[in-house]
C-alpha cells in the first residue's frame, strides 16, 4: 500500500510517498481502510518534533503521519468487542491514515450514522470533538455567558463558535483578515475584531461594557495569551489548548492574580476521549448537530497527491487555510 511517512523531524521535504506492507490488526485494534485522513496542525507538529517528549502523543519516527481518518473496517484483531468488519468509522488522535489502510485501537474509534459521508466524518472528528470537550466540559457554557473565541475561522474555530453560540452564550471573535472575521459572524458570532497586536483586548472590553468575557479559547498562545487575560473578566476562565504561534515560557502565576484572579488551563484532547463510551458519545453529538442541519462543516480542499500534501502543510503553516483540507489516500 501507498502511505506518507517520515523517519526524521523536519519541514514538509521529509515526507516521503512509500509502498509499505499493509499492517496487520494486533490485539484490541482493527484494520480500516481509509477514505479520507484529515490534514491537521498536529501532523505538522508531529513532522517538526514539537511531539518527540510527549507523554501524551507518544509518536516517534519512523512512523506513517496522520492523526484522523474515517473509512470501513476490514479486518479485527483479538481481543476487539465493539466493531466489526464493515462498519463505518471515524477515528483521530490515532496515527497512521496517511495512508491507504491504517490499525486503529478500537478503542478510539466511532461507529458512524448512515448518513454521515466518510468526507464529512474525516473532516469533522478531531476538530468537532475538541470543540465539544472544551465548550461541554471546560468552559461549561450556557445561556447568558460570553466567551471569546481566537482564530474563529480556522476548523476549530468555526466548530468553537457554533457550538457556542448552540450552547446559548454570546459569542465575541477574532481574525485576521476581514473575509475571515466575515465567517466568524456568519457562523454565529455577535462581532468579530482584528487582532490589532492585542488591541482586540479592548474591542472585547468594550463590547461587554467593561466587563469582559467569561471564558477565552485561545489556541493562539505567545502572541495573544497575555493580552487575552486583559480581555477576561475577574475570576473568569483562559483556556489555552494550542500554541500556533510559539509557547509561552516566562509566564509567573501571579500575573493571573493581577489580571483579576483568572483561571488558566492547557487541556489536551487525548485526556477528554479517554474510553470508547466517551469518544462515541463526542462523535454522536458531533454528527447529530451535522445531520439536523445546524453545525456546517467547510472542507477547503481534498489533497490527492504527495506534492498536494506538501502544499497543504505549507499552507496550514503559514495560516492561509479556511476550512479543512483531506487526504485522498487512494486517488494518488
Amino acid at each position: 500500500m501507498k502511505a506518507i511517512t517520515i523517519d526524521r523531524y523536519g519541514g514538509p521535504e521529509v515526507m516521503q510517498l512509500r509502498d509499505i506492507g499493509i499492517p496487520e490488526p494486533g490485539p484490541g485494534e482493527v484494520l480500516v481502510k481509509v477514505a479520507f485522513a484529515g490534514i491537521n496542525f498536529m501532523d505538522i507538529h508531529t513532522r517538526q518534533g514539537k511531539y518527540r517528549d510527549s507523554r501524551s502523543y507518544p509518536v516517534r519516527p519512523p512512523c506513517t503521519l496522520g492523526m484522523e481518518g474515517a473509512g470501513e473496517v476490514v479486518a479485527t484483531g483479538q481481543s476487539t468487542q465493539r466493531i466489526r468488519t464493515g462498519d463505518r468509522v471515524a477515528w483521530c488522535i490515532a496515527w497512521g491514515s496517511y495512508a491507504e489502510y491504517a490499525c486503529v485501537p478500537e478503542s478510539r474509534l466511532a461507529r458512524l450514522r448512515p448518513d454521515t459521508a466518510f468526507d464529512i466524518a474525516a473532516a469533522s472528528v478531531f476538530q468537532g470533538s475538541t470543540a465539544h470537550y472544551l465548550v461541554n466540559d471546560v468552559a461549561r457554557l450556557e445561556p447568558g455567558m460570553i466567551c471569546l473565541v481566537h482564530a474563529a475561522s480556522g476548523s476549530i474555530g468555526q466548530w468553537l463558535v457554533q457550538m457556542a453560540a448552540r450552547a446559548g452564550a454570546s459569542v465575541l471573535a477574532t481574525a485576521s483578515t476581514a473575509e475571515k472575521r466575515a465567517i466568524a459572524t456568519a457562523l454565529g458570532a455577535r462581532q468579530a475584531f482584528a487582532y490589532g497586536e492585542g488591541r482586540f483586548a479592548a474591542d472585547v472590553r468594550a463590547a461587554t461594557g467593561g466587563r469582559g468575557v467569561d471564558v477565552v479559547f485561545d489556541p493562539v498562545g505567545r502572541t495573544t495569551l497575555r493580552d487575552s487575560f486583559r480581555a477576561t473578566r475577574t475570576r473568569g476562565l483562559v483556556v489555552n489548548y494550542g500554541n500556533v504561534s510559539g509557547s509561552v515560557t516566562d509566564l509567573d502565576p501571579i500575573e493571573l492574580g493581577e489580571a483579576g484572579s483568572l483561571f488558566l488551563t492547557r487541556p489536551r484532547l487525548t485526556d477528554h476521549l479517554a474510553d470508547a463510551d466517551t469518544v462515541q458519545r463526542r462523535a454522536d453529538a458531533l454528527f447529530e448537530a451535522i445531520a439536523t442541519g445546524g453545525m456546517r462543516v467547510a472542507i477547503d480542499s481534498r489533497r490527492h497527491t504527495l506534492d498536494d500534501v506538501h502544499l497543504a502543510h505549507e499552507r496550514l503553516e503559514r495560516r492561509e487555510q479556511i476550512g479543512k483540507a483531506l487526504l485522498v489516500p487512494g486517488a494518488g
